[in-house]
Parts: C-alpha cells; structure tokens; sequence
C-alpha cells in the first residue's frame, strides 16, 4: 500500500512545485531573451543602489546602471538588425529604432555629472520589460508558482500606459535641464545639443508615440492656460514664448502638423 502511494505522490508533488527543468530548458532556449531580463534585474538594482548606496558608492552605482542601459539596448538592436552593415539603408534603420535612441541617451549622461531624473526613464524601461518577461518566466516555472510577485507584476501593467507617458514627460523636461546643467557647470556645452537630436528621435518615433502625445498635451495645457483671463499679462507672454520656441525647433514634419 505505502509502495503504490509512493509514485502518485512524489508525482503530484512535482505537480504543485516548481518546474526547474523546464526553466532551464527556456534559459537555454532564450538565452538572450534571459540575459536582457537579467541585466534590466540588475538596472533596477543599480537605481536602487544610488538612491540607497548600502553596499558601495552612489556615483558608481549611477553610471553601473547607465552602462546595463547601454548593454540592454545594444542587445535588442542585435535581435533586431542583425549583423553591422555599412550601408545607407542600414544607418537609416538603425536610427528609426527606439533602442538606438536609448542607446544614445545612456552615451550622452555617462560623460556627464550624476543627476537623479536621468535614470527614472532608465529604470521605467527596465520595470516594464522585466515585469512582462518574469510572467513567462513564471509560466514556465508553473502556474501556481509566486503569486505575490504575480500581483506585482499585474500592477504594473495595468499602469504601463501612465508609465510610459511620465518617460515621455522625463524626456521632454530633461532637455532645459541639460540646458540648466551646462549653466552650473555640470555638463560640456554640447549636451544640450546632442540631448536635443535625441529628443527629436524619441519625437519622431515610429513604435513609440508617448513623446508627441506628451508634447501635445503640454501645449494644450500651456495655450489654455495662457487664454485665462487672470493670468498676468507676463506670464501669458512667457508661456506663448515658451510655445512659439518649441515649435520652431520641432522636427520639420511635425512643424507641418502645427501649422495645419
């Protein structure tokens, strides 16, 4: 009697456990996959690291999660484009991809002195795709398995779209920041120059309209606003001024759009 129990329940335990096997198995299978989930685990820890530098130096930890930004979306350009190529074309696809943009953004603030707001979209990023990754990870390890970090994760996916617009408003804010950085002696003078041909990418984004959303949102609020009756004659200016400067700089098919 005790031998035919045996078998039943050694199998439903490894029913209700945890399918290591076949973790490992995915890992294997979705080795870059797994690596770009580890290294956005380890940017996450990074910020973490630099707000709370328990176990080393805050800078340090800054610029760690920087780089694993760097590494991140250099990975994803692989899996997208493939092999280096030295063409035109490849240059211009290159471009187009949103993780060519981040790539940039981790280059241009690695050179430049630590500043807090730099890493809330880094480490946006990296909650979101991590979160979406660890579900499968989880699948894989069993249905049942981890329930708490389950409700994590359906937290932030049910705020992923309020996450992405506060990256888009981050985006935008940075750049007087930049300017502002340079003022205090922070950043070179071609900062604000680079972060801006970033930010005109992040504009023009092909799979990522949040930033084009947020700038047209801040211009609605900026013009209603400035059309308030009670509001100073030199505030209204300021506002318009603000308006009138930043549509002179947008990109040139989203001039058109303005004017239309």
């Amino acid at each position: 009697m005790s031998d035919s129990a045996g078998p039943s329940s050694s199998t439903d335990q490894r029913q209700r456990g945890l399918n290591v096997e076949a973790l490992k198995q995915h890992i294997l299978t979705h080795k870059i996959d797994c690596g770009l989930w580890a290294i956005r685990v380890l940017t996450i820890l990074f910020t973490c690291g630099y707000f709370l530098p328990i176990f080393g130096s805050a800078q340090n930890a800054y610029y760690k999660a920087l780089i694993a930004n760097a590494a991140i979306n250099a990975l994803r350009l692989h899996q997208r484009l493939g092999r280096v190529r030295l063409s035109r074309e490849f240059v211009a696809q290159l471009l187009m991809e949103d993780s060519c943009h981040y790539l940039f953004y981790s280059m241009i603030f690695i050179y430049v002195a630590p500043l807090t707001l730099v890493l809330l979209p880094v480490v946006l990023f990296a909650i979101l795709h991590s979160a979406s990754y660890s579900l499968t990870l989880l699948d894989t390890l069993g249905q049942n398995s981890w329930w708490g970090a389950r409700l994590l994760i359906s937290l932030v996916e049910f705020q992923s779209l309020n996450i992405l617009r506060l990256i888009a408003f981050t985006e935008i804010i940075m750049m007087p920041l930049t300017v502002l950085f340079v003022a205090m002696g922070r950043a070179s003078l071609l900062t604000p120059f680079i972060y801006y041909h970033f930010l005109t990418q992040r504009y023009t984004s092909r799979r990522n309209p949040y930033n084009r959303n947020m700038f047209h949102e801040l211009r609605i609020l900026f013009e209603k606003t400035a059309a308030k009756p009670t509001l100073p004659s030199f505030v209204k200016s300021i506002l318009l001024g603000i308006i009138n400067f930043t549509v002179k700089l947008a990109p040139p098919q989203a001039q058109a759009q303005h004017q239309q």
